[in-house]
């Protein structure tokens, strides 16, 4: 029987590399408004706390912070763009696919809980060719609250008709941890994402190298952090 009933994983840096395609979307709307484009590289370290603070984050990259009462009408524009710019197949880490349909035969629920806005996630799973896996996706816009908050991960194990209890929270940063810890949901990080900071310094209960390795690591988990 597998160890834990439900798995919910972050999305970017977790099972892709969007770096890109989130890159893309924000040079077109920094074009757009006579600016200049910024590097995938200083993207990477912008990307895990939500639509708007990559905004923020970007505009000011691009040498024009913009305050808050802008950063509302810039969402409303920016996540259309980053709908029609999803990573695709070939963007997925290696081992994602194969592991995942493991999982899918031993019949545990896959969801994903992440901070990007829910409508570039739904397509985003979509052009990877994952739609049929995840019983249950929650955005940074799903809810009130994002992650590191637990109403986010709670909502997506209670889609997947699972408990807490029975759950397994995989992720790439602190955000991921934040939310696990604060739902009472054991953690696996993997160390190629966009951590911001050492993995050894996120305090996951396990971190894996590879995708693949995902299996085994749940094996040594206890049910509860």
């Amino acid at each position: 029987m597998p160890r834990f009933k439900a798995i919910v994983f972050d999305l970017d840096g977790t099972l892709v590399d969007s770096v890109g395609s989130i890159t893309a979307a924000l040079n077109q709307l920094l074009k757009d408004e006579g600016l200049p484009p910024v590097r995938p590289d200083d993207v990477k370290d912008m990307v895990g706390d939500g639509a708007m603070k990559l905004l923020e984050r970007g505009f000011a990259a691009a040498g024009r912070p913009v305050g808050a009462d802008d950063l509302p009408g810039l969402f409303q524009r920016y996540v259309p763009l980053l709908t029609r710019m999803p990573p695709l197949a070939s963007d997925l880490y290696p081992g994602v696919v194969d592991t995942l349909r493991r999982f899918e035969m031993d019949h545990v629920a896959l969801g994903i809980c992440t901070n990007k806005p829910y409508q570039p996630a739904v397509e985003a799973v979509r052009a990877m060719g994952l739609a049929g896996l995840f019983g249950a996706i929650v955005g940074g816009d799903s809810l009130p609250e994002r992650k590191p908050a637990a109403a986010p991960l709670l909502a997506t194990i209670d889609r997947l008709g699972a408990r807490p209890e029975d759950a397994v929270m995989v992720g790439d940063n602190g955000n991921d941890v934040g939310t696990a810890r604060n739902a009472g949901v054991p953690c696996v990080v993997v160390s190629y994402g966009y951590p911001r900071m050492p993995v050894d310094k996120l305090e996951a209960d396990i971190v894996i190298d590879r995708f693949e390795d995902l299996p085994e690591a749940l094996e040594r988990l206890p049910a509860r952090a």
